[in-house]
């Protein structure tokens, strides 16, 4: 079925006219979120803050300068990035004493989510203004919607940023990370993936699982989760396959999963301490290391202690 854009002109122009009606503050910085990729993923309750406000802030004003000329909003912009957040907040903060109304958004996404804003948001609060959020498009949560990685009964998932750009903190983090048993989703670059996903395999192994989603909501979007070896082949068989920002999509560990690795480590524990100290005190000492219960360790001391 198709639609031209007429069919949508009257229901648009009653939107817009309803979000006239609501009550939008003087003095107060809206964080507004912008497409992570498709235009089309702007909001009318978006555009509409953007064409209310005195000023917008912006991460770069040329890519924002972009974005703003597609939609006919033209507007006065200032600079709010990572090296200038602190000045930025108090120009803002002049500006909504004199009862302004100030949009802050970034390159792409949500402002303050991986992304500059969060210092900035909580100075213009300390300093008594009101912030209020105008969501919209999310690089986690497109992932997160398209991986099937979460369920009803476990719907947990953890935001942890970029991955570190250096191989031993790369290797330490998804260490970390990979005992989660909850879904985790990390930001990489392009021209790190490959070396990322080898350092998750000399870490978790070949066979465990690791999802990628690259070209959110453009064209040659994909998401798939496969055994990580699989995912290295599928990265390194097609350049194409490397280009875009990334989202690393790491399934969580089972229950059953992180009870083995536990038992497999008081084996370990045990082994060093019982032929040294007492059943007594090996349990003692191995009960806060291995994360247990002191009647499981007990238990697994004594059919050890008996080997």
């Amino acid at each position: 079925m198709s639609m031209c854009t007429g069919q949508f002109s009257p229901i648009i122009e009653k939107n817009i006219e309803e979000l006239s009606r609501q009550y939008w503050s003087e003095a107060t910085l809206y964080v507004v979120a912008t497409p992570i990729g498709n235009l089309g993923d702007i909001s009318l309750r978006a555009l509409y803050t953007l064409q209310l406000v005195d000023v917008i802030a912006c991460e770069d004003t040329r890519t924002s300068k972009a974005l703003l000329n597609s939609w006919g909003i033209e507007k006065p912009l200032m600079a709010a990035h990572q090296h200038n957040e602190v000045q930025a907040a108090q120009q803002i903060i002049m500006r909504l004493s004199q009862g302004q109304r100030v949009a802050l958004i970034s390159d792409a996404g949500a402002p303050a989510v991986s992304d500059p804003g969060g210092k900035l948001v909580s100075l213009v609060k300390e300093a008594g203004f009101e912030v209020r959020a105008i969501p919209g498009a999310s690089a986690v949560i497109t992932a997160l919607m398209s991986a099937g990685v979460t369920s009803d009964e476990n719907p947990a998932f953890t935001f942890a940023g970029f991955v570190p750009p250096k191989t031993k903190a790369r290797q330490q983090w998804f260490e970390q990370w990979a005992k989660s048993t909850a879904v985790v989703l990390m930001f990489e670059s392009p021209h790190r993936i490959v070396d990322s996903v080898k350092d998750f395999i000399s870490i978790c192994g070949e066979e465990r699982p690791l999802g990628i989603g690259r070209e959110l909501t453009k064209r040659f979007e994909q998401v798939t989760i496969l055994p990580a070896k699989a995912l290295l082949a599928w990265l390194e068989e097609d350049i194409n396959h490397q280009r875009g920002e990334f989202v690393l999509i790491l399934p969580p560990v089972s229950d059953e999963d992180t009870i083995d690795e536990q038992m497999g480590e008081l084996d370990r524990l045990l082994k060093v301490m019982l032929p040294v100290v007492s059943v007594k005190d090996a349990v003692s000492m191995a009960t806060p290391l291995s994360g247990l219960s002191k009647d499981i360790v007990y238990k697994r001391a004594l059919v050890l202690k008996d080997k």
